[in-house]
């Protein structure tokens, strides 16, 4: 048997997991963000609009997130290694299938089913095993894996681009095929950790292994409402931002440019964010309620803003949405334990997925009947801060009142934030009384 280590390192073998999950959101969420270029291809060789190839990837995010609580129940019954690795190859299957596509069917298929299923068994089970390794360094080592997002975008996307001048669409895919192949060699790297934490055995119950039961702890069914609500206007500025600042007339430069500060920001603000939170200075879910709500102030004030001011606006909204990122993932071992972090990020994944879906075709649906998109990102915007509010439920959310000689809590591995049993205070000849831990 294995040893079990006192907690996580908090480092060492740590950063190498670190390192395996940067590359694995860049090959699912980079590389999904950046796919669109092939789509003017696609849509010319089919004889197709616009609006079908964009269900291309529509179909492989909604894929992605909705089935990341089946890569959880995977990964918490056979392990995250060998489930990252069979994800590597069903994405890297469906590139290669698409490759041959004779319709877009195929490329439903092949892009939208069959890779979306593989980047659903890489994602949750990387980011959680990676919560496992960290304690005191936990955020900032999420918001250095959420950062392969941006990362990648940066690379592939002229990386894309040359391919596609060079060998076409067909022989692009099959190359990007064997790019995402190398999500094979970094689930390998994610070793197995067991934790003081973790239960004795695997769960054998299909709903057991998905973690249902964790909606019935009341900071986890608080988290999720909020987490669900965020993720109905989080996910707009990704479709909408550009086409908003078309219509405000900064033309195709200058939307780009926006676009792209916001993004730096974003991927800026996931380190520093991460670095802040662990100096332990300010509860983690204090600071989630603060940076959503930035974060949904920032997409009222993208609504409202015209020309120059708009570029400084999409600044300050990457720089608080880029804030809030990793803090939604490393507030869930202190709600769940470290046993339960990887169930509870692939939920987290599902629950961000049914508001991505929604808030888009609203934002569209709005933007049809106003005429452009203001009454979009302050309906986002309000969105946002509907669930900001509700994460004022979560346990330390709110400052208050800490008793003179404070019982002690469970270690960060067991969950800081579940419910501790209270001290009890035995006076002589009287009933035993429970420490007050109210003003």
């Amino acid at each position: 048997m294995t040893p079990q280590p006192a907690g996580p390192p908090d480092g060492g073998w740590g950063w190498v997991v670190a390192a395996a999950a940067f590359a694995v959101n860049g090959l699912s969420y980079g590389l999904l963000r950046s796919l669109g270029l092939a789509f003017p291809d696609l849509a010319e060789h089919f004889d197709r609009s616009a609006q079908d190839t964009a269900w291309i990837s529509a179909l492989a995010l909604a894929v992605q997130q909705a089935a990341s609580p089946v890569g959880s129940a995977l990964s918490t019954r056979w392990g995250a290694r060998p489930v990252v690795m069979v994800g590597g190859i069903l994405a890297s299957l469906g590139f290669v299938f698409s490759a041959f596509a004779r319709s877009l069917l195929h490329l439903y298929l092949g892009l939208g089913l069959l890779a979306g299923s593989g980047w659903a068994l890489v994602f949750a089970p990387a980011l959680g095993t990676l919560s496992r390794y960290f304690s005191r360094r936990r955020v900032l080592a999420v918001g250095l894996a959420l950062t392969g997002n941006g990362a990648s975008s940066l690379l592939l996307a002229p990386a894309l681009q040359l391919l596609l001048d060079t060998f076409g669409w067909r022989g692009a895919l099959l190359l990007l095929g064997a790019i995402t192949l190398h999500l094979t060699p970094c689930g390998a790297l994610l070793l197995p950790l067991a934790l003081p934490g973790d239960p004795p055995a695997p769960p054998r119950s299909p709903l057991a292994a998905l973690g249902l039961g964790l909606f019935t702890r009341r900071a986890f069914s608080i988290f999720a409402l909020g987490t669900a609500l965020v993720g109905g206007g989080y996910f707009v500025p990704y479709v909408h931002l550009a086409p908003h600042a078309l219509d405000r007339g900064l033309g195709g430069y200058g939307a780009a440019l926006v676009v792209a500060m916001a993004a730096v920001g974003d991927a800026g603000a996931r380190l520093v964010c991460g670095w802040l939170a662990d100096q332990g200075w300010v509860p983690l879910p204090r600071l989630l309620a603060v940076f959503g709500a930035l974060t949904g102030l920032g997409l009222w004030v993208v609504g409202l803003s015209w020309g120059g001011p708009l570029l400084a606006a999409a600044v300050a909204y990457g720089l608080s949405a880029g804030s809030y990122a990793p803090l939604v993932f490393g507030v869930l071992p202190g709600l769940v334990g470290i046993g339960g972090v990887v169930q509870a990020t692939g939920l987290v994944m599902m629950l961000m997925s049914l508001g991505g879906l929604l808030g888009p075709p609203l934002s569209g649906f709005l933007r049809d009947e106003t005429g452009d998109f203001t009454t979009s990102f302050l309906v986002s915007g309000s969105l946002i801060l509907s669930g900001s509010f509700i994460y004022i439920g979560l346990p330390k959310a709110l400052p208050s009142c800490g008793p003179a000689s404070p019982p002690a809590t469970p270690p960060p591995e067991r969950g800081e934030l579940l419910p501790a049993p209270q001290a009890v205070l035995v006076s002589p000849g009287g009933p035993p009384s429970t420490l007050d831990t109210t003003c």
